[in-house]
């Protein structure tokens, strides 16, 4: 395992910020990860002198400069020196991850997993990959593996939550939302997929009882989008909210998706379907994120069988 020192390198070298909500799923958290599971599973992967912390930063290197292929090259090499070791599965399946290959990062993570089937992570990044190839059930399948190998991390995983909906396992999926509640008390996007669970199970407007309390989030729209659900705002006051101010252009792409999500979900869960598809196409053709988020919206627009 890495000693305190080296974890302290890999976070100063990334310069990261860390900050756990449920629409972070931003390429700092996957690389982060990454490198824990890597110390985890050993040290040494081209040859003794080639540190885990060597090997990332080079692939990090090439793959922030665009050079996929030299990427590729140096996960392979790590495989091909020592195939019976996991790191360089890790390594090549993130980089199938980056770029889509989600057919490509499950196959890595099948080799890592049975060279070291403890490795929970692992279990994790398959789940999410399985999800964006929209295998909702592989993907439970897997996050409860990841929950039984280490239960600690149960009331973060609202990911499981959201496969859970989709999946149809609405109380389950309320259950989660509950307990992510508990240690991440100011989400929107939690409260607003507990309401969703509620909302399959007693009703809509009945849901509107047990909507999880929010005092404050941050984020552009989302106080727009609580007051939405809970009965007290409008639609038109999310796309206000989402639309103003002097934003980049990056920021106001990421607002848009929001408002455009969460409104698709809310027509939804009131029965209006034209509604939910042209806001849920929305933010999946006309403001992608990548990042889960962004795959849920995909996946639910396929679901829908949106035109």
């Amino acid at each position: 395992m890495f000693c305190r020192q080296m974890v302290r390198r890999l976070y100063l070298t990334l310069n990261f910020p860390r900050r756990f909500s449920l629409n972070d799923h931003l390429e700092w958290v996957k690389v982060m990860v990454l490198i824990l599971t890597l110390g985890f599973l050993g040290t040494t992967l081209l040859a003794e002198e080639t540190t885990v912390t060597d090997l990332f930063s080079q692939v990090r290197a090439a793959y922030r400069l665009g050079q996929i292929d030299r990427a590729l090259f140096l996960a392979d090499q790590a495989i091909n020196k020592n195939p019976l070791k996991p790191q360089g599965f890790v390594l090549r399946g993130w980089l199938h991850e980056m770029e889509g290959r989600h057919h490509r990062a499950i196959a890595d993570y099948d080799q890592v997993l049975k060279l070291d089937p403890s490795a929970v992570d692992v279990y994790n990044r398959r789940g999410s990959e399985y999800f964006k190839l929209g295998d909702i059930e592989a993907s439970i399948v897997n996050f409860e593996k990841a929950i039984k190998l280490d239960p600690k991390q149960e009331p973060y995983h609202w990911q499981r939550g959201i496969s859970y909906y989709y999946a149809g396992r609405y109380q389950e999926g309320r259950d989660q939302f509950k307990s992510h509640q508990q240690i991440n008390s100011n989400d929107v996007e939690n409260s607003v997929w507990h309401f969703l669970c509620m909302a399959r199970l007693v009703g809509a407007s009945r849901a509107r009882r047990f909507l999880l309390r929010i005092e404050r989030d941050s984020r552009v729209p989302m106080m727009e989008v609580y007051r939405l659900f809970a009965g007290e705002g409008t639609a038109e006051d999310v796309m206000v909210a989402a639309s103003e101010g002097n934003k980049s252009k990056s920021s106001l792409q990421r607002q848009l998706f929001y408002a455009n999500l969460y409104l698709g979900l809310y027509y939804e869960a009131f029965g209006d379907e034209k509604k939910a598809c042209e806001h849920i196409v929305l933010a999946a053709n006309n403001y992608p994120l990548d990042h889960y988020m962004g795959d849920v919206a995909r996946i639910h627009a396929e679901i829908l069988q949106c035109p």
